[in-house]
C-alpha cells in the first residue's frame, strides 16, 4: 500500500494515417490472436507505453496534481503536454543544483502513505530518477508520435 506513480506514453496508430502502421497493426493483431475484420485486421490500435514508475515520491506527484491536474487529486489518468514534462525537468535539475529552492520549487506532500515529507537522500534519489527518466523519455523518437499521460494509485 502506498503512492504509486505512473508515466505512459499512448500512440494511436491507423493503416489510414501512417502506412508503417499497417504493418505495426497486423503484428498486434497476431500477437494477440485478432482475426479482424474482412481485411484481417482493425484497421487502428491503441498502444500504451509505460515509460516511467515512482514509488513515493510525493514531491512529483504534488507537482503533477498541482500542474497538470487542476489541484484535483482522485487518482485520475491525466494528459501531460511535452512542454510540462519539459517544465518539471528543469524543476528537478534547478532543486538538484540549489536544495534549498526545495521548499519552493517542489516541496513534499504528505499523504495517507505517501512516504516520508523530509528532504533528504529519498527526495533527491526521486529527482535524480525522474531526471534520468525524463531526459530519455522526451528524447526518445518512438514517443514523438505519441501522448504522455500521468496517474497515481494510493
Amino acid at each position: 500500500m502506498g503512492l504509486d506513480m505512473y508515466l505512459s506514453n499512448k500512440r494511436y496508430l491507423s493503416k489510414h494515417f501512417d502506412p508503417v502502421d499497417s504493418e505495426r497493426i497486423e503484428k498486434i493483431n497476431d500477437a494477440f490472436g485478432i482475426q479482424g475484420d474482412e481485411d484481417g485486421d482493425y484497421g487502428a490500435q491503441e498502444v500504451t507505453f509505460r515509460v516511467a514508475y515512482w514509488r513515493k515520491a510525493n514531491a512529483i506527484h504534488a507537482w503533477f496534481v498541482h500542474h497538470c491536474q487542476g489541484d484535483v487529486d482522485e487518482c485520475q489518468e491525466t494528459h501531460v503536454s511535452r512542454e510540462k514534462l519539459t517544465e518539471l525537468l528543469e524543476v528537478c535539475k534547478e532543486v538538484l543544483k540549489k536544495p534549498k529552492l526545495a521548499k519552493e520549487l517542489l516541496p513534499p506532500q504528505a499523504g495517507f502513505f505517501f512516504g516520508g515529507t523530509d528532504i533528504d537522500e529519498w527526495y533527491i534519489k526521486d529527482l535524480n530518477h525522474t531526471v534520468e527518466i525524463l531526459t530519455k523519455a522526451l528524447a526518445d523518437p518512438a514517443f514523438a508520435k505519441g501522448d504522455f499521460y500521468y496517474q497515481s494509485s494510493w
